[in-house]
C-alpha cells in the first residue's frame, strides 16, 4: 500500500521500519517539528525524523499538507504522533491509529503509565480508526497482554509495539475489515506530570513500588531530588536498587548512603 506515517518518539521507530520492510510505500512521514535540547541548545529531530531520513522517505511537520497528497496516498498511520489531526485532513486521507491500551480504557497520551499506576493486571493493543474525538475511532483490530507484576513501562511499551506491529501489518496485508465500536467505561491517560510520580512514602508499598516501575519517580533528601531508578516488593516490603542523585549519574542504592553517610534509620523526605 502507498501510505502516510505520522509518529514522533522511539516506540513509533520499529513500525515505520516494519511497514517499509514488509515492502509498503510510505510516501511521507508526519512528525513533530526539531526541538533544542541539551546544553548547547542545538536542535534536534524526532527519532522518527531520524529514521525517515535514513530511509530515504521525505518528511514535513505540518498534518494540514497530507490533503495535497490524498491522491497518492491509501491510508495514513498514526503512532505516538502526538497532535490532534485535523478534520480536513481525515476527510481526504483515512487513517488508522496503533494505540497502546484495550479502548475505551485510558484514552489519551499516557496509556501505558496510567495503566501500571492504577495497577491493572492487563492491557493491550488496538488498531482502530482515527476519528476527531480522542481515540474514538472504531476498533479494527485487539490483543490483550498481562502486565506482569515487575515490568517497567519502557519494558512493556516495548512488548505492546511488538504486539502492534504484528496487528498492523496483518492489517495492511489482508485488508482492514470491519470494524467494531468501543463499548464499556471510558477512561483517559492524562499525560504524566512531575508531580504524578513524587513518591509519598506514607502511601503503600505496592503503590510506590508501581510509581518507581513508570520511571523517573523521585523524592528528595536533605533539600535535594533524588530518582529513585529501581526497587523490588518483597513481602510487601520495599527495597530500593539504584538511584540517582541530583546532579550525579546512576549508582547502588547502598553506595549512595555510604556516600553521604547517612544512618540506617534515614530516610527520605
Amino acid at each position: 500500500m502507498k501510505l502516510a506515517f505520522l509518529g514522533s518518539p522511539d516506540v513509533a521507530v520499529a513500525p515505520l521500519r516494519a511497514i517499509v520492510e514488509a515492502g509498503h510505500e510510505v510516501i511521507v512521514v508526519v512528525t513533530q517539528p526539531d526541538r533544542r535540547r541539551g546544553r548547547g541548545a542545538q536542535l534536534v529531530p524526532t527519532p522518527v525524523k531520524g529514521a525517515a531520513v535514513e530511509l530515504g522517505i521525505d518528511v514535513i511537520h505540518d498534518s494540514g499538507a497530507l490533503t495535497e497528497l490524498a491522491d497518492e496516498v491509501e491510508l495514513g498511520v498514526v503512532v505516538a504522533f502526538g497532535q490532534m489531526i485535523k478534520a480536513s485532513v481525515l476527510a481526504a486521507v483515512p487513517m488508522v491509529n496503533l494505540h497502546f491500551s484495550l479502548l475505551p480504557r485510558w484514552r489519551g497520551a499516557a496509556p501505558v503509565e496510567r495503566a501500571l499506576l492504577a495497577g491493572d493486571s492487563q492491557t493491550g493493543v488496538c488498531v482502530m480508526g482515527v476519528v476527531e474525538e480522542l481515540d474514538a475511532g472504531p476498533v479494527y483490530r485487539s490483543q490483550t497482554v498481562s502486565i506482569d507484576s515487575t515490568v517497567t513501562a519502557n519494558q512493556l511499551r516495548l512488548q505492546l509495539c511488538s504486539v502492534g506491529i504484528d496487528l498492523l501489518l496483518d492489517a495492511l496485508e489482508h485488508g482492514l475489515g470491519e470494524p467494531t465500536a468501543q463499548t464499556g467505561e471510558i477512561t483517559y491517560a492524562a499525560k504524566i506530570t512531575p508531580e504524578d510520580l513524587r513518591i509519598d512514602w506514607g502511601r503503600e508499598p505496592l503503590e510506590i513500588h508501581r510509581q518507581i516501575r513508570v520511571g523517573n519517580a523521585w523524592t528528595t533528601f536533605e533539600g535535594r531530588r533524588i530518582k529513585i531508578l529501581s526497587a523490588d516488593l518483597v513481602d510487601d516490603s520495599l527495597r530500593i536498587g539504584r538511584v540517582q542523585p541530583e546532579g550525579r549519574g546512576p549508582m547502588d542504592y547502598g553506595a549512595w548512603k555510604r556516600g553521604v553517610r547517612a544512618a540506617d534509620d534515614t530516610w527520605f523526605e
